[in-house]
């Protein structure tokens, strides 16, 4: 059997189905926004922005991927929860993610 997939691009502003429907993302009070738009509408979108952007400083790019480190991890190190746990009877692996129940109690502990 034959299957044929058929996508549909729609402008979320006007909800006009286009081929030239493209994704842009922005950021306000720091939240993150996605939008798709036809051409003719990213350009009403620059066009309302444009007089902020002008008179605003650029602070760099903003990394869209969900596996970016957020930076350093405060709190205890793994090596410290995992010898809290054995010296408590819990088990805990010599390697890896500490599990959370770990973290949990080690925190509650203290």
């Amino acid at each position: 059997m034959a299957q044929k997939v058929v996508t549909v691009y729609t402008d979320d502003l006007s909800g006009t189905e286009s081929d030239e429907v493209s994704t842009h993302r922005f950021s306000l009070n720091g939240i993150e926004y996605e939008i798709d738009l036809t051409p003719e509408n990213y350009d009403k979108l620059d066009a309302a922005l444009r007089p902020f952007l002008e008179k605003s400083r650029k602070v760099g790019r903003t990394k869209y991927t969900s596996s970016a480190r957020k930076g350093p991890v405060s709190g205890p190190s793994a090596e410290e929860v995992r010898a809290w746990a054995r010296e408590n009877g819990l088990e805990v692996n010599d390697r890896g993610r500490v599990p959370r129940e770990i973290r949990e109690a080690f925190e509650a502990a203290h």
